[in-house]
């Protein structure tokens, strides 16, 4: 970022970020459905579910981080919508401001939504009893993977938040990816599906991104995996950033 984009997307960011600390139940929000996923399926449903010799909470919980992040965006897509019809941008753009600081701030904002979104699930996991033998360096690939992750899907957020004619519309792209997990190795392994189930299973993002985190929690070394979840992550990252550009440009720049 060159100097006036910093200054600009520094001053857009506080004016976000104050709009979501007056009101803390976007946040709450976004962790209560994630979280309650974690209650049913450990509580509920984890004594019907054999995935070796490990707590069930440690095998769920990568998973429901991603629950957690596709949750969260739904919430981006719907702040820039609501600037994009309310008349917010144009007045922005009749400022001496740098155009691209308007859509960097929405980013940036999400990632730090997202980031008190997950760190409420993980105090959630181990007050159930998830416990990790990960040491720092473990950490914060687990936390890299997800800032990725969070960043791909937020510039595809921004993509439905640029063009929508509705609120439903703005939010509603995100339900796909929340049940994503649903059909990978998040919930159960993949060794027990269905073939063509199986088969979609195994070559989604959800999996290796979910196996590499897993691995990286338990302590375990990352197999190729690891280099998989990356590629999807940046391939996602540098796709939903190009379209959102190239939307921004043709419909408001």
């Amino acid at each position: 970022m060159n100097t006036d984009l910093l200054h600009d997307t520094t001053v857009l960011t506080r004016r976000s970020l104050r709009h979501i600390l007056r009101s803390p139940d976007t946040i709450i929000t976004t962790a209560i459905t994630p979280i309650a996923m974690l209650l049913l399926f450990v509580y509920v449903l984890g004594g019907a579910i054999k995935v070796g010799t490990g707590r069930y909470v440690d095998y769920l919980l990568p998973g429901i981080l991603l629950i957690t992040v596709a949750s969260g965006i739904a919430y981006t897509a719907l702040r820039l919508y609501t600037d994009i019809s309310g008349g917010i941008f144009e007045r922005f753009q009749s400022l001496p401001i740098t155009r691209s600081a308007l859509l960097w701030s929405h980013v940036l904002t999400s990632l730090v939504a997202n980031l008190v979104s997950l760190a409420l699930v993980v105090l959630v996991a181990v007050a159930m009893g998830f416990r990790s033998s990960a040491g720092v360096p473990a950490w914060l690939a687990v936390a890299g993977i997800l800032l990725l992750f969070t960043l791909a899907l937020t510039w595809l957020a921004v993509i439905p938040g640029l063009t929508a004619t509705s609120v439903d519309g703005a939010s509603g792209f995100a339900y796909p990816l929340i049940f994503l997990p649903f059909i990978s190795s998040a919930f159960v392994p993949t060794s027990g599906m269905p073939g063509p189930v199986r088969a979609f299973a195994e070559h989604q993002p959800v999996t290796p991104i979910v196996n590499t985190i897993r691995d990286l929690l338990a302590g375990q070394p990352v197999a190729a995996d690891a280099w998989i979840a990356l590629a999807w992550c940046v391939g996602l990252l540098a796709l939903a950033y190009t379209l959102a550009m190239r939307t921004y440009r043709s419909r408001l720049a």
